[in-house]
Order: C-alpha cells, then sequence, then structure tokens
C-alpha cells in the first residue's frame, strides 16, 4: 500500500481530457511516442509517453486520455515533455491500458 497523503496534495493536481493530435516514433527511445495533445490551451503540448510496446500509432491518434497538466517539464532523451498520460497496468506491465473518458468531451475538461 502507498504513503497516504493529504487532501490538499491532490488538490495540487491539474488532470484533464487531452485529445491525442498526433503520435511519432521517440527518436532516441523504442519504448516512447511523443504525442501531440490538445488539453483545451491555444497550442497544443508534446507529451512523451511510455506506450509503444501497447499500442500502434493509429490506436492512440484522435483518441481522448486523462492527462497530468500541471507536472514541471522534464527532458526525455531529448524531448521536452510537458506532461503525463495516466495508464493503468498489471504487476508485470504486460498489459497497459491508457484511461479515457467513457464518452467524448471537450478536451481541456477537468477531473474532479
Amino acid at each position: 500500500m502507498s504513503e497516504k497523503i493529504p487532501f490538499t496534495d491532490f488538490q495540487k493536481l491539474d488532470l484533464r481530457v487531452g485529445t491525442i493530435l498526433e503520435v511519432e516514433n521517440h527518436p532516441k527511445a523504442d519504448k516512447l511516442y511523443v504525442l501531440k495533445v490538445d488539453l483545451g490551451e491555444p497550442i497544443a503540448r508534446i507529451i512523451v509517453a511510455g506506450l509503444r510496446t501497447h499500442y500502434t500509432h493509429e490506436a492512440l491518434k484522435g483518441k481522448q486520455a486523462i492527462f497530468v497538466a500541471n507536472l514541471e517539464p522534464v527532458n526525455l532523451r531529448g524531448v521536452e515533455s510537458n506532461g503525463m498520460i495516466l495508464a493503468a497496468s498489471n504487476e508485470g506491465k504486460s498489459k497497459v491500458f491508457f484511461l479515457k473518458p467513457e464518452k467524448q468531451i471537450e478536451p481541456g475538461s477537468k477531473i474532479h
């Protein structure tokens, strides 16, 4: 079991629905994709995700998912990532599924 955190820490997370506009292979990593994501902002974000061994480009492009929108940018093998897609996996990570809304909703919609 994980360490418990105060509710105020959870409230700091900015979880939003995003639409994946483009999917490209990371130029320096076999397990990573570089996603261009619409989070309801004027400019789409670049988010690096470790989904390449689990999903094809076609399975991700145009799909909606849940993203953490307020993470500090991080450089992942030469590409700056500005957020994180949320995914669930089994213990061995042989099954990985990105989290998505039940129905289509506007990009940028907040998760409460």
